[in-house]
């Protein structure tokens, strides 16, 4: 999924002290609240998503599925990558984790997609062109670093 255009990228900076570790249980337990929302189901079958169930191992482990997102990659303390696709688009995020000098931590989310065809042209429009996706990535990785 890294061959996928750059869509952007975000960082937050997790402070607390706990380092890598504590970064990683914000994101292993924020990516699992946040994916496990009742709309995003609803939505992935809108939209045709795979996969478009939640299901595979817990705690969070390649294999992992939730509607729209496959766990593809697990690095305890370092990184976690996503993968979907949908009728729309092809897609990728990872987020990794550095820990910093001071004790705290950068924890940075990357998004790569594709949107063949015209409908994908008018969906990447609607989502990142107009911000959206941008502004849940933010919210998301805020959600992480308050804990």
């Amino acid at each position: 999924m890294d061959t996928l255009p750059y869509v952007d990228e975000h960082a937050v900076i997790v402070g607390g002290g706990g380092g890598g570790d504590e970064a990683w249980s914000r994101v292993r337990d924020g990516v699992e609240r946040a994916l496990s929302r009742r709309w995003l189901a609803s939505y992935a079958r809108v939209v045709r998503a795979e996969p478009r169930e939640a299901g595979g191992p817990r705690p969070l482990a390649e294999g992992a599925v939730f509607p729209g997102f496959r766990v593809v990659r697990v690095v305890p303390g370092r990184e976690l990558a996503l993968e979907g696709r949908h009728r729309f688009s092809v897609y990728s995020l990872v987020f990794r984790i550095e820990e910093l000098t001071d004790g705290r931590t950068r924890l940075r989310a990357e998004s790569r997609a594709a949107f063949p065809g015209v409908a994908g042209w008018v969906y990447r429009a609607l989502v990142i062109g107009s911000g959206g996706h941008a502004a849940g990535m933010r919210r998301m990785l805020a959600s992480f670093a308050r804990g």
